[in-house]
């Protein structure tokens, strides 16, 4: 069991300095390759296509709508409410 401990912290331990290497490693610059000449694209002509004339819709006659007669309203009395009476107050009979 000890030697299983052991080994997995010593590797961590070599993990770490491996990584440690690779940050201080400078990698050389490398010469950028040159790009050729690419060959002028020829220019194709454009297409011409024939003109096709708009289809004409005929135009339709309108229908006629028939007039519709105008209805009368009834006429609904208005409702009479009665009268009321103004309540009167009694008054106070004065003391002697």
């Amino acid at each position: 069991m000890l030697l299983v401990i052991t080994l997995s912290i010593t590797s961590c331990y070599v993990i770490q300095a491996e990584a440690r290497y690779l940050l201080e490693v400078t990698i050389p610059e490398l010469p950028k390759p040159e790009m050729p000449q690419l060959p002028e694209i020829p220019t194709i002509p454009k297409p011409e296509f024939p003109e096709i004339p708009k289809p004409e819709l005929p135009t339709l006659p309108k229908p006629e709508l028939p007039t519709l007669p105008k209805l009368e309203m009834p006429v609904i009395p208005k409702p009479e409410l009665p009268t009321l009476l103004k309540p009167e107050i009694p008054q106070v009979p004065k003391k002697p």
